[in-house]
């Protein structure tokens, strides 16, 4: 029972992030640097009081891989924190969960994982939902689309994350790959953000104050519990469970933000979530059959 109620807290703390991140109230590259850096910090002080004996097992031919995973992960945070400037929470969170989709097609091309018939129908079903979503944000302006593409493309270098990863993951223990991965992303974002302009310091404290709870509470504490759930429960379980941050977010924003989103939000987000349900069930599928 536990088990259950630490998911829903890991849940809840995860769709946080973009009610913190709004709140802010400061330039994109400027909160995604600050919330990688912070979140690195966190980790790499867990990581030292835990013990550094799990960098033993990275090897010279990881690093390519690592790099690569990193600047996924870095992109995936300055594209999806830039869309929440121009459309609303609700299609901005409901677009970016989109992975793994975006994971089935990626390895139908980089792995022995072909696209079957459950996955092709996830893309049909997803991408219909995406042009619902898109349709209500239309009469919003191109600057809601343009949004919305931005969350779409944070959605693709998450997969393109999760994919690097998956090559290294299984000699590096967990703590010493997040903690080389996110410090490299924090890296490639805060040079991101210098060389761009965007203000880091003589912003309101404020801004800073949001910009810290984004990296502690669904950073450090909502991806650490759903991380932590996969040592007890199938992947497919703790993936569906996160399907709920959607629409958390979604309820989040209405009277915090005062946002409401268009009604489309509805079949799209119906039409997008069941495409990403059908791309799940058709991953495990296929391990199943391994």
């Amino acid at each position: 029972m536990m088990l259950y109620v630490w998911i829903a807290v890991g849940v809840m703390s995860v769709s946080f992030a973009s009610i913190f991140i709004r709140l802010a109230e400061a330039p994109p590259l400027t909160v995604a640097a600050y919330r990688m850096g912070i979140a690195a910090v966190i980790v790499g002080v867990t990581t030292g009081i835990a013990g550094r004996g799990g960098f033993a097992a990275v090897r010279r031919f990881d690093l390519p891989l690592l790099g690569g995973s990193a600047f996924f992960l870095a992109a995936h945070f300055a594209l999806w924190t830039t869309s929440l400037s121009h459309t609303s929470v609700a299609s901005s969170v409901l677009l970016v969960t989109t992975t793994p989709i975006f994971v089935a097609v990626l390895a139908h091309f980089t792995s022995p994982d072909k696209v079957g018939r459950l996955t092709a129908l996830a893309v049909v079903v997803s991408m219909a939902g995406g042009v619902v979503i898109a349709a209500g944000d239309w009469a919003e302006g191109e600057r809601h689309l343009l949004g919305d593409a931005l969350a779409l493309a944070g959605a693709v270098a998450v997969a393109g994350y999760l994919l690097a990863g998956r090559r290294v993951r299984g000699h590096i223990p967990n703590l010493a790959y997040v903690t080389i991965v996110y410090a490299i992303a924090a890296v490639l974002l805060l040079a991101a953000a210098v060389g761009s302009g965007a203000p880091m310091l003589g912003l309101p404290m404020e801004s800073y104050f949001w910009m810290a709870m984004a990296a502690v509470l669904p950073q450090a504490v909502g991806h650490s519990l759903l991380n932590w759930a996969l040592g007890y429960l199938p992947a497919v379980n703790v993936t569906l469970a996160v399907r709920g941050e959607p629409v958390l977010a979604t309820l989040l924003a209405i009277p915090v933000l005062g946002e409401v989103p268009p009604w489309t939000v509805l079949p799209g987000g119906a039409l997008l979530l069941l495409g990403v349900y059908l791309a799940v069930r058709s991953g495990e599928a296929r391990r199943a059959n391994v």
